[in-house]
C-alpha cells in the first residue's frame, strides 16, 4: 500500500517526496521501500491496463450495437 503523501497542495508531489514517503514507511529500509514502490507501480499499471481493455470492449460493443440499431431502422 502506498504511503500517504500530502494532497493539500495544488501541485502533485515530487519524485523526491514520494521516495521519501516510501522510505519513511519502510522505516529507513531502502530495499523494502524500493520493492514497495515497484509493487505499487505494477499494481497501478495493471489496473490502468484493465480499465483500458474494459473501455475498449465497451466502445467496440457500442459500435456493434449502433450498427445493429441502424440496420433495424432501415428495414
Amino acid at each position: 500500500m502506498a504511503p500517504a503523501t500530502s494532497t493539500n497542495s495544488p501541485h502533485p508531489p515530487t519524485v523526491e517526496a514520494i521516495a521519501a514517503a516510501y522510505l519513511a514507511a519502510a522505516r529507513g529500509d531502502a530495499e523494502a521501500a524500493m520493492l514497495a514502490i515497484i509493487r505499487d507501480a505494477l499494481t497501478d499499471l495493471c489496473e490502468a491496463e484493465r480499465r483500458t481493455l474494459r473501455r475498449d470492449r465497451l466502445i467496440s460493443r457500442g459500435y456493434v450495437r449502433g450498427a445493429l440499431d441502424t440496420d433495424r431502422t432501415t428495414s
